[in-house]
């Protein structure tokens, strides 16, 4: 069944928001005192960790078409941008390989899916959607945001940030979901969290809702918990 998609602005608000918010803090935290005997910077870089999670949730929806429903140039160029944000990943590189994953899920063309444990799982992971060049220009950045920020600021909340980010995703997103076997009914072979909005949003923006997302992927994040209603 097709949906068609309605002219929306809630979305690039949110998207909006979601960028303006993972920079502004990002420009704080690179000249934030840090002091490791305080619990402060960690809790600092675990939110700047779940908006650096939420740069790929909504490169996910440009995906999908709901970042800016009714607007393909503009949900385009959202996609593109935060994609290039989280990890300077490629977003037409990402978008037909996202889409051969909805189509071919837990199966061998599945590029998201992996038959083995979870570290082996993690690296094929990576694997698929980390580049060279990729790899290249990070190590470009970092070099060059030291020259103008402490390394630890770099480290904490720049470098640490994009890593446990990806590990976020793959956890929430992609291992919990599509691991172990799924009952003959479940045509989408996905599980999902228990109803629980608070650890849904704060563990990798309702994606725990797996199977509901695949069953309507029409939804962008921030409707998606409605499905558990």
């Amino acid at each position: 069944m097709t949906h068609k998609k309605k002219s929306d602005s809630r979305g690039i608000v949110i998207a909006a928001t979601l960028v303006m918010s993972w920079f502004g803090l990002l420009v704080y935290l690179l000249h934030f005192p840090v002091e490791f005997a305080s619990p402060l910077p960690y809790l600092l870089m675990l939110l700047q960790t779940h908006l650096y999670t939420g740069l790929f949730i909504t490169a996910h929806d440009a995906m999908h078409g709901v970042a800016a429903p009714g607007r393909p140039a503009l949900n385009r160029a959202i996609g593109t941008m935060t994609a290039l944000l989280f990890a300077y990943n490629w977003y037409p590189r990402l978008l037909p390989r996202h889409h051969q994953h909805h189509r071919h899920v837990a199966t061998d063309e599945d590029p998201d899916y992996h038959h083995g444990s979870f570290w082996p799982w993690y690296y094929s992971f990576l694997k698929n959607y980390i580049t060279w060049w990729q790899l290249v220009l990070m190590a470009i950045t970092y070099n060059v945001l030291q020259l103008f920020f402490p390394l630890e600021n770099v480290v904490l909340f720049w470098m640490l940030p994009a890593i446990l980010a990806t590990f976020q995703l793959f956890y929430f997103g992609t291992y919990l979901p599509h691991r172990g076997e799924h009952a003959p009914g479940n045509r989408h072979k996905s599980g999902t969290q228990a109803k629980n909005h608070f650890w849904a949003f704060v563990s990798c923006y309702f994606f725990g809702y797996h199977y509901e997302h695949h069953d309507k992927p029409y939804l962008p994040w921030w409707q998606l918990y409605k499905t558990k209603q």
